[in-house]
């Protein structure tokens, strides 16, 4: 699967840490994949991860405040008995062979509300030497080094926000003259994270292409309407694969009513006549707005999929897991799920079992890293398989079972 976009350029999140939010008291990734999964049992925090890109990549898009109070401001957000601000570090380049580019951001809360306690961007510019802040910030009130290539000597300038619930790297990276603060901007204000269900795909919404596919997939008969208008060749791929997927699916097309609401109608052989989209099966409608996402013509830089094997057929979860990695040459993806099948797919390297501790906070293990799964593989074995039959050493679902959810 190659789509129009230059994958030396796609930027690529290295490493995660958060701190005091929910059940990640203390959470760290490393060496990040461009394809990487998140495992484990039900209340391990798969979700919490999930929601980090969400929370962040909303902060950019309709401000921290909005988002801090969609997930009940401290008091849920916070985790349980601790103190002190919530903390999110990223490294991540702009693309490889780039300098690792640092983003630590602290969110405290007071009388008034969140604020930004602490906001830095970091870098290191040659090859020696420590990473140096050309962005600095607390309270909306700090300094930037502008320019394509900051320099630690260069000069700082001093700025202040209008209010400490605004991110400095949201409103100087609107700023021509910031060019490395633009482009961070851009990438987590362009993530886009899936809540996709088939009953919100079966909606008959106003006429109008739309290039990207919404978070719940209500707009699906748009964006079919949108390819089939602008990109016929991606569309035509998209149902060629589904038709692999589901017997005797022949078309899929969106026509205008006369009320100038799109209809979504699939054709199945040898059937005459197109069936409408809320009579379609649910796995059916899923298939293809996860294809729609994946062979999307200009992708965005980061997608996050949550638990793809919810309605599908458990053989066509080992095939969407390598639809994902093809996907991976052009964005990053996050994917959380469950499924044994879906993981047959993926490489050690790729995925991430999450478990809790003794104290019930959310921890994580890359399945490269345990010991025996790099031996088993090699002598052919499937990762969905070895968990199953037990040979994870975290991530068992029967281990402490009855210790509890965590926030």
């Amino acid at each position: 699967m190659k789509n129009k976009i230059d994958n030396t350029t796609v930027p690529r999140i290295e490493y995660l840490r958060v701190k005091n939010f929910r059940a990640l008291q203390d959470f760290e990734l490393n060496h990040i994949k461009p394809l990487t999964v998140f495992l484990g049992p039900n209340g391990s925090g798969k979700s919490t991860v999930f929601d980090v890109f969400a929370f962040l990549s909303e902060c950019f898009s309709v401000g921290l405040r909005k988002a801090w109070d969609k997930r009940g401001r401290f008091k849920e957000l916070r985790t349980r008995g601790c103190g002190g601000p919530i903390e999110f570090e990223l490294k991540y380049r702009e693309k490889p062979g780039s300098p690792v580019i640092t983003y630590i951001l602290n969110i405290d809360e007071d009388s008034k509300g969140p604020f930004v306690a602490s906001e830095r961007l970091l870098w290191r510019r040659g090859s020696k030497g420590q990473p140096f802040a050309f962005l600095e910030f607390e309270k909306g009130i700090g300094k930037v080094i502008t320019g394509i290539a900051p320099e630690i000597t260069d000069a700082k300038q001093e700025e202040a926000l209008d209010s400490p619930d605004m991110l400095a790297v949201n409103t100087l990276g609107q700023l021509s003259k910031n060019p490395r603060v633009i482009a961070l901007r851009r990438f987590i204000s362009g993530w886009y994270l899936s809540y996709l269900t088939a009953d919100q795909t079966r909606g008959i919404p106003e006429a109008g292409a739309q290039e990207r596919l919404s978070a719940t997939g209500d707009n699906l008969p748009n964006v079919v309407q949108y390819l089939r208008e602008q990109h016929e060749s991606i569309l035509n791929r998209v149902l060629e694969t589904l038709s692999k997927r589901v017997p005797r699916l022949e078309k899929v097309d969106a026509d205008i009513m006369q009320d100038g609401r799109l209809l979504l109608q699939i054709k199945d052989a040898p059937f005459e006549r197109p069936i409408l989209s809320k009579f379609a099966s649910d796995g059916t409608l899923k298939l293809l707005a996860y294809l729609i996402v994946l062979y999307d013509p200009f992708p965005p830089q980061l997608i996050g999929i949550e638990e793809p094997e919810n309605q599908l057929h458990p053989r066509l979860l080992a095939e969407l897991s390598e639809e994902c990695r093809a996907a991976a040459e052009n964005s990053q993806l996050m994917v959380t799920t469950h499924s044994p099948f879906f993981v047959n797919g993926l490489n050690p390297e790729e995925l991430w079992v999450l478990y809790r501790d003794n104290r019930g906070f959310t921890q994580a293990k890359c399945a490269s890293a345990m010991p025996g799964i790099i031996e088993f593989i090699k002598e052919g074995a499937l990762l969905g398989n070895l968990w199953v039959e037990g040979h994870f050493d975290v991530g068992d679902p029967l281990v402490n079972a009855g210790s509890g959810l965590i926030n």
